[in-house]
Protein backbone atom coordinates (compact mmCIF):
# COMPACT_ATOMS: atom_id res chain seq x y z
CA UNK A 1 0.00 0.00 0.00
CA UNK A 2 1.09 3.77 -0.20
CA UNK A 3 0.67 6.46 2.16
CA UNK A 4 -2.41 8.21 1.43
CA UNK A 5 -2.48 11.90 1.60
CA UNK A 6 -5.75 11.70 3.97
CA UNK A 7 -4.03 9.21 6.67
CA UNK A 8 -0.80 12.03 6.17
CA UNK A 9 -3.43 14.70 7.05
CA UNK A 10 -4.50 12.15 9.66
CA UNK A 11 -1.34 11.44 11.52
CA UNK A 12 -0.16 15.39 10.87
CA UNK A 13 -3.09 16.38 13.01
CA UNK A 14 -2.28 14.12 15.67
CA UNK A 15 1.01 14.82 16.19
CA UNK A 16 -0.12 19.13 16.57
CA UNK A 17 -2.75 18.05 19.48
CA UNK A 18 0.62 16.43 20.92
CA UNK A 19 2.59 19.74 20.57
CA UNK A 20 -0.06 21.80 21.76
CA UNK A 21 -0.40 19.92 24.58
CA UNK A 22 3.13 19.70 25.34
CA UNK A 23 2.92 23.51 25.46
CA UNK A 24 0.06 23.65 27.66
CA UNK A 25 1.70 21.13 30.16
CA UNK A 26 4.66 23.70 31.02
CA UNK A 27 2.14 26.27 31.08
CA UNK A 28 0.22 24.41 33.51
CA UNK A 29 2.97 22.77 35.34
CA UNK A 30 3.78 26.46 35.99
CA UNK A 31 0.61 27.86 36.81
CA UNK A 32 1.28 30.20 34.19
CA UNK A 33 -2.89 29.86 32.72
CA UNK A 34 -4.15 31.26 36.20
CA UNK A 35 -1.12 33.61 36.35
CA UNK A 36 -2.14 35.51 33.14
CA UNK A 37 -5.94 35.13 34.12
CA UNK A 38 -4.96 37.36 37.46
CA UNK A 39 -3.37 40.02 35.61
CA UNK A 40 -5.60 39.96 32.60
CA UNK A 41 -2.94 40.93 30.09
CA UNK A 42 0.62 40.01 31.13
CA UNK A 43 4.19 39.88 29.46
CA UNK A 44 6.50 37.93 30.15
CA UNK A 45 8.50 40.44 32.36
CA UNK A 46 5.80 41.04 34.39
CA UNK A 47 5.01 37.00 34.62
CA UNK A 48 8.71 36.67 35.50
CA UNK A 49 8.23 39.25 38.33
CA UNK A 50 4.76 37.56 39.95
CA UNK A 51 6.19 33.94 39.80
CA UNK A 52 10.20 33.83 39.96
CA UNK A 53 10.13 32.10 36.37
CA UNK A 54 13.10 32.83 34.16
CA UNK A 55 12.46 35.18 31.44
CA UNK A 56 13.92 33.69 28.25
CA UNK A 57 11.80 30.46 29.30
CA UNK A 58 8.77 32.78 29.33
CA UNK A 59 9.42 34.81 26.45
CA UNK A 60 9.47 31.53 24.08
CA UNK A 61 6.63 30.31 26.00
CA UNK A 62 4.38 32.65 25.51
CA UNK A 63 5.75 32.65 21.66
CA UNK A 64 4.34 28.70 21.44
CA UNK A 65 0.98 29.44 23.47
CA UNK A 66 0.55 32.30 20.77
CA UNK A 67 1.70 29.69 17.64
CA UNK A 68 -1.49 26.92 19.29
CA UNK A 69 -3.85 29.61 20.26
CA UNK A 70 -3.76 29.78 23.93
CA UNK A 71 -3.01 33.15 23.83
CA UNK A 72 -4.03 36.20 21.66
CA UNK A 73 -1.77 39.77 22.00
CA UNK A 74 -2.71 42.44 23.53
CA UNK A 75 -0.74 45.52 22.88
CA UNK A 76 2.94 44.32 24.02
CA UNK A 77 1.05 41.68 25.93
CA UNK A 78 -1.07 38.60 25.68
CA UNK A 79 -4.52 37.36 27.56
CA UNK A 80 -5.87 34.20 27.25
CA UNK A 81 -8.34 32.71 24.89
CA UNK A 82 -11.47 30.64 25.64
CA UNK A 83 -8.70 27.98 25.04
CA UNK A 84 -5.98 29.25 26.97
CA UNK A 85 -9.02 29.63 29.65
CA UNK A 86 -9.93 26.31 29.70
CA UNK A 87 -6.52 24.95 31.05
CA UNK A 88 -6.34 26.95 33.98
CA UNK A 89 -6.09 25.47 37.34
CA UNK A 90 -8.18 27.18 39.67
CA UNK A 91 -11.00 26.59 36.91
CA UNK A 92 -13.88 24.11 38.23
CA UNK A 93 -13.45 21.17 35.33
CA UNK A 94 -10.05 22.59 34.18
CA UNK A 95 -8.47 20.70 31.12
CA UNK A 96 -4.88 20.99 32.48
CA UNK A 97 -4.58 16.91 33.70
CA UNK A 98 -5.15 16.39 29.75
CA UNK A 99 -1.39 18.40 29.42
CA UNK A 100 -0.18 15.31 31.46
CA UNK A 101 -0.70 13.26 28.48
CA UNK A 102 1.82 14.07 26.03
CA UNK A 103 4.33 14.27 29.05
CA UNK A 104 3.85 11.14 30.85
CA UNK A 105 3.23 9.03 27.84
CA UNK A 106 6.29 9.91 25.99
CA UNK A 107 8.02 8.98 29.30
CA UNK A 108 6.22 5.68 29.66
CA UNK A 109 6.43 5.31 25.91
CA UNK A 110 10.10 5.09 26.58
CA UNK A 111 10.09 2.40 29.27
CA UNK A 112 7.64 0.36 27.14
CA UNK A 113 9.82 0.50 23.75
CA UNK A 114 12.64 -0.52 25.83
CA UNK A 115 11.15 -3.28 28.38
CA UNK A 116 9.58 -4.80 25.20
CA UNK A 117 12.76 -6.21 23.86
CA UNK A 118 13.64 -7.57 27.48
CA UNK A 119 10.72 -7.70 29.36
CA UNK A 120 11.88 -5.63 32.16
CA UNK A 121 8.95 -4.01 33.91
CA UNK A 122 10.72 -1.33 36.06
CA UNK A 123 7.90 -0.68 38.71
CA UNK A 124 6.24 1.97 40.41
CA UNK A 125 9.38 3.96 40.69
CA UNK A 126 8.48 4.76 36.85
CA UNK A 127 6.20 7.92 38.63
CA UNK A 128 8.62 9.62 40.57
CA UNK A 129 11.81 9.27 37.84
CA UNK A 130 10.57 12.63 36.75
CA UNK A 131 9.52 14.74 40.33
CA UNK A 132 7.70 17.36 38.57
CA UNK A 133 5.42 14.25 37.30
CA UNK A 134 5.25 13.16 40.95
CA UNK A 135 3.73 16.65 42.32
CA UNK A 136 0.99 16.91 39.87
CA UNK A 137 -0.13 13.59 39.94
CA UNK A 138 -2.25 13.97 42.89
CA UNK A 139 -3.40 17.22 42.14
CA UNK A 140 -4.36 15.80 38.36
CA UNK A 141 -6.27 12.88 39.73
CA UNK A 142 -8.36 15.80 42.06
CA UNK A 143 -9.02 17.85 38.83
CA UNK A 144 -9.81 14.62 36.97
CA UNK A 145 -12.42 13.03 38.92
CA UNK A 146 -12.72 15.27 42.04
CA UNK A 147 -16.08 16.50 40.54
CA UNK A 148 -17.18 13.25 39.33
CA UNK A 149 -17.20 11.63 43.06
CA UNK A 150 -18.79 14.84 44.75
CA UNK A 151 -21.37 14.91 41.71
CA UNK A 152 -21.90 10.94 41.07
CA UNK A 153 -20.38 9.02 43.04
CA UNK A 154 -20.82 9.97 46.61
CA UNK A 155 -24.45 10.98 46.57
CA UNK A 156 -24.48 7.06 45.55
CA UNK A 157 -22.76 5.42 48.51
CA UNK A 158 -25.12 4.77 51.30
CA UNK A 159 -21.70 3.40 53.28
CA UNK A 160 -20.83 7.31 53.86
CA UNK A 161 -24.38 8.31 55.25
CA UNK A 162 -23.90 6.00 57.93
CA UNK A 163 -20.02 6.59 59.00
CA UNK A 164 -21.07 10.40 58.46
CA UNK A 165 -23.49 9.80 60.94
CA UNK A 166 -21.89 7.68 63.42
CA UNK A 167 -18.85 9.79 63.40
CA UNK A 168 -16.82 6.66 62.08
CA UNK A 169 -13.14 6.73 61.11
CA UNK A 170 -12.71 6.11 56.87
CA UNK A 171 -9.00 5.00 55.96
CA UNK A 172 -7.97 6.27 51.74
CA UNK A 173 -5.39 3.70 50.82
CA UNK A 174 -3.11 5.48 48.34
CA UNK A 175 -4.83 8.97 49.75
CA UNK A 176 -2.26 11.20 46.72
CA UNK A 177 -2.77 15.06 47.57
CA UNK A 178 -6.21 13.86 49.98
CA UNK A 179 -8.38 15.07 47.86
CA UNK A 180 -10.57 11.86 48.54
CA UNK A 181 -10.82 12.26 52.34
CA UNK A 182 -11.50 16.06 52.03
CA UNK A 183 -14.51 15.48 50.08
CA UNK A 184 -16.05 13.60 52.55
CA UNK A 185 -14.96 15.70 55.52
CA UNK A 186 -16.15 18.78 53.97
CA UNK A 187 -19.84 16.81 53.25
CA UNK A 188 -19.61 14.71 56.56
CA UNK A 189 -18.91 17.31 59.47
CA UNK A 190 -18.72 14.27 62.14
CA UNK A 191 -16.53 12.32 59.59
CA UNK A 192 -12.91 10.92 60.83
CA UNK A 193 -10.16 10.29 58.12
CA UNK A 194 -6.44 9.30 58.01
CA UNK A 195 -4.77 8.90 54.56
CA UNK A 196 -1.76 6.49 53.81
CA UNK A 197 0.83 7.00 50.82
CA UNK A 198 3.81 5.73 49.65
CA UNK A 199 5.14 9.50 48.11
CA UNK A 200 6.11 12.17 50.26
CA UNK A 201 5.44 14.49 48.18
CA UNK A 202 1.82 13.49 48.70
CA UNK A 203 1.79 13.55 51.78
CA UNK A 204 2.93 17.20 52.50
CA UNK A 205 0.43 18.24 49.47
CA UNK A 206 -1.82 16.60 51.44
CA UNK A 207 -1.60 17.89 55.00
CA UNK A 208 -1.01 21.36 53.31
CA UNK A 209 -3.97 21.42 51.24
CA UNK A 210 -6.17 19.80 54.30
CA UNK A 211 -5.05 22.53 56.85
CA UNK A 212 -6.06 24.98 54.24
CA UNK A 213 -9.33 24.01 54.14
CA UNK A 214 -9.55 23.77 57.77
CA UNK A 215 -10.18 20.05 58.32
CA UNK A 216 -6.95 19.08 59.97
CA UNK A 217 -8.41 18.82 62.97
CA UNK A 218 -10.33 15.60 61.67
CA UNK A 219 -8.46 14.51 59.24
CA UNK A 220 -4.85 13.20 58.96
CA UNK A 221 -2.04 11.45 56.78
CA UNK A 222 0.88 8.98 57.23
CA UNK A 223 3.56 7.85 54.86
CA UNK A 224 3.87 4.78 54.32
CA UNK A 225 3.09 0.80 52.63
CA UNK A 226 -0.39 0.34 51.36
CA UNK A 227 0.21 -3.18 53.28
CA UNK A 228 1.19 -1.85 56.55
CA UNK A 229 -2.10 -0.65 57.58
CA UNK A 230 -2.78 2.35 59.90
CA UNK A 231 -4.47 3.11 63.62
CA UNK A 232 -5.39 0.35 65.67
CA UNK A 233 -9.17 1.96 66.12
CA UNK A 234 -11.46 0.01 64.07
CA UNK A 235 -11.96 1.26 60.71
CA UNK A 236 -15.55 2.28 59.41
CA UNK A 237 -14.19 2.31 56.02
CA UNK A 238 -10.87 1.39 54.10
CA UNK A 239 -11.28 3.46 50.48
CA UNK A 240 -8.91 2.48 48.21
CA UNK A 241 -8.77 4.88 44.50
CA UNK A 242 -7.27 3.88 41.66
CA UNK A 243 -4.82 1.71 44.05
CA UNK A 244 -5.94 -2.14 44.41
CA UNK A 245 -4.50 -3.01 40.68
CA UNK A 246 -1.11 -1.46 42.12
CA UNK A 247 -1.20 -4.12 45.26
CA UNK A 248 -2.78 -6.59 43.25
CA UNK A 249 -0.42 -9.05 43.66
CA UNK A 250 -1.29 -8.82 47.78
CA UNK A 251 -4.78 -8.77 47.15
CA UNK A 252 -5.37 -11.60 49.34
CA UNK A 253 -3.84 -10.73 52.70
CA UNK A 254 -4.43 -7.39 52.14
CA UNK A 255 -8.16 -7.22 51.87
CA UNK A 256 -8.12 -9.91 54.51
CA UNK A 257 -6.22 -7.66 57.05
CA UNK A 258 -8.57 -4.97 56.25
CA UNK A 259 -11.94 -7.34 56.60
CA UNK A 260 -10.70 -7.95 60.09
CA UNK A 261 -10.41 -4.66 60.93
CA UNK A 262 -13.86 -3.12 60.23
CA UNK A 263 -16.74 -2.58 62.21
CA UNK A 264 -19.79 -4.51 61.59
CA UNK A 265 -21.42 -3.10 58.51
CA UNK A 266 -18.16 -1.43 58.27
CA UNK A 267 -17.05 -1.57 54.15
CA UNK A 268 -14.13 -1.57 51.88
CA UNK A 269 -14.86 0.79 48.91
CA UNK A 270 -12.81 -0.23 45.86
CA UNK A 271 -12.67 2.77 43.03
CA UNK A 272 -10.81 1.40 40.02
CA UNK A 273 -11.33 1.85 36.30
CA UNK A 274 -13.21 -0.85 34.35
CA UNK A 275 -11.33 -2.83 32.23
CA UNK A 276 -14.12 -4.09 29.44
CA UNK A 277 -15.35 -7.67 28.81
CA UNK A 278 -14.81 -7.38 24.94
CA UNK A 279 -11.96 -5.84 23.26
CA UNK A 280 -13.96 -4.13 20.66
CA UNK A 281 -15.05 -1.54 23.95
CA UNK A 282 -11.56 -0.29 23.61
CA UNK A 283 -12.13 1.41 20.34
CA UNK A 284 -13.93 4.02 22.09
CA UNK A 285 -12.26 7.99 23.03
CA UNK A 286 -12.56 6.44 26.68
CA UNK A 287 -11.09 2.94 25.49
CA UNK A 288 -8.63 3.98 23.81
CA UNK A 289 -7.63 5.99 26.93
CA UNK A 290 -7.55 2.82 28.70
CA UNK A 291 -5.81 0.73 26.40
CA UNK A 292 -2.95 3.04 26.59
CA UNK A 293 -2.74 3.50 30.33
CA UNK A 294 -3.42 -0.36 31.15
CA UNK A 295 0.03 -0.67 28.93
CA UNK A 296 1.71 2.17 31.38
CA UNK A 297 0.17 0.12 34.21
CA UNK A 298 2.33 -3.10 32.46
CA UNK A 299 5.54 -0.91 32.43
CA UNK A 300 4.88 -0.49 36.26
CA UNK A 301 4.18 -4.23 37.12
CA UNK A 302 0.34 -3.65 37.02
CA UNK A 303 -2.65 -4.41 34.70
CA UNK A 304 -6.74 -2.92 34.99
CA UNK A 305 -8.90 -5.15 36.64
CA UNK A 306 -12.50 -6.16 36.03
CA UNK A 307 -15.29 -5.81 38.45
CA UNK A 308 -15.15 -9.32 38.54
CA UNK A 309 -11.75 -9.92 39.90
CA UNK A 310 -12.50 -7.51 42.82
CA UNK A 311 -15.67 -8.91 43.67
CA UNK A 312 -14.05 -12.48 44.26
CA UNK A 313 -11.54 -11.45 46.01
CA UNK A 314 -13.84 -9.76 48.49
CA UNK A 315 -16.06 -12.42 48.74
CA UNK A 316 -13.24 -14.43 49.52
CA UNK A 317 -11.99 -12.27 52.58
CA UNK A 318 -15.61 -12.65 53.97
CA UNK A 319 -17.37 -9.30 52.49
CA UNK A 320 -20.33 -9.45 50.68
CA UNK A 321 -19.65 -7.48 47.48
CA UNK A 322 -21.53 -4.73 45.27
CA UNK A 323 -20.66 -3.34 42.22
CA UNK A 324 -22.06 0.09 41.11
CA UNK A 325 -21.28 1.60 37.72
CA UNK A 326 -20.08 5.54 36.22
CA UNK A 327 -19.24 7.55 33.60
CA UNK A 328 -21.12 5.33 31.03
CA UNK A 329 -19.46 1.92 32.70
CA UNK A 330 -15.96 3.42 32.37
CA UNK A 331 -15.11 3.87 35.98
CA UNK A 332 -16.46 1.11 38.60
CA UNK A 333 -16.85 1.30 42.22
CA UNK A 334 -17.12 -2.38 44.52
CA UNK A 335 -17.89 -2.02 47.78
CA UNK A 336 -17.57 -5.15 49.99
CA UNK A 337 -19.44 -5.26 53.27
CA UNK A 338 -19.33 -6.79 56.19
Amino acid sequence: MSVTPELRQRVMQQGQAVLALSVAFVGAANDLFASIAAQGVATPASLAAATGLDLGYLERWCDAAFAVEYLDERGLGFALTELGEAFRSDLPGSLWPAAMSPVMGGHVADHAATGMRSGHRPGEGVLVERRILAGLFGPMLEARFGGMFRRSILPSLDVYDRVGADGGLVVDLGCGNGWYLRALAERYPALRGLGLDGLAENIDDARARTAAAGLDGRVGYRLGDLHDLPSDEPVAVFAMNRALHHVWDGRVSLLESMASRLTPGGAVVIWEPCWPDERAALRSPAGRALAWQNLAEHVQGNRFLRPAEIEAVLAEAGLEPETMLFAEGHEAVVIGTK
